[in-house]
């Protein structure tokens, strides 16, 4: 299976950290904020990794490259301009080919990632869902006997962490367009499946969240 991973975006809300340096490169604990996404990625069996890049792309290029150094292969997807979630997965598809890949947010911090199993047949997506951090209290989603619905009252907060098929984005029309209402209207059609992850999780979107989770991690 490979991966995706999402690394186009602006990075406004990190600013001023981001002012001359790209969201993924921001240190943490030692080492950019990606490295440690390809770091769990290989050590989950993934030898294959796509990221999209839009803001200062050439300085995420540069550092990272062809993935050698990280015993894998990287594949990059430029956007001359951000096309959002579904649109910059949808510009990579040549690179990720027909198969259902992992999908990770590059500005998410989690521990786990979901084994390739839990997509069934039917299903477009499987997300990872987490307890709904303080910035985010109303959730996004909510889960109930593996199945995950816009509508409830559990409600829960995707992680950033998927299994996506390729039909999900593949006939929509070019250009950017987000991923949350494609989302949405197949699980209306039953065939987005969902699980619970307790465990560490941030949604590094802050210079005060990226700083909390340096300091976790140099402690672990």
């Amino acid at each position: 299976m490979k991966a995706m991973i999402l690394a186009a975006g602006l990075g406004k809300r990190m600013r001023p950290l981001t002012d001359h340096c790209p969201k993924p490169l921001l240190p943490v604990a030692g080492k950019p904020l990606i490295v440690h996404h390809l770091e769990r990625l290989k050590r989950a069996g993934i030898n294959e990794v796509v990221i999209n890049v839009s803001y200062r792309a050439e300085q995420i290029i540069s550092a990272l490259g062809d993935g050698s150094a990280y015993q894998m292969r990287i594949h990059w997807s430029q956007e001359a301009s951000p096309l959002e979630t579904g649109g910059g997965i949808q510009q990579a598809l040549p690179l990720l080919g027909d198969a259902p890949f992992l999908l990770v947010n590059g500005d998410v911090w989690c521990d786990y990632l979901p084994s390739a199993s839990t997509l069934a047949a039917g299903d477009l997506a499987h997300l990872v869902l987490v307890d709904n951090p303080a910035h985010h209290p109303e959730g996004d989603f909510s889960l109930r006997q593996g199945r995950v619905s816009p509508h409830g009252e559990a409600r829960f907060t995707f992680a950033g962490i998927s299994l996506i098929r390729p039909e999900l984005v593949a006939f929509e029309p070019a250009g950017a367009f987000a991923l949350a209402p494609l989302l949405k209207r197949v699980m209306a059609e039953h065939r987005v499946s969902g699980e619970h992850f307790a465990g560490h999780w941030v949604d590094v979107g802050t210079p005060e969240r990226l700083a909390e989770l340096d300091r976790h991690l140099q402690s672990a």
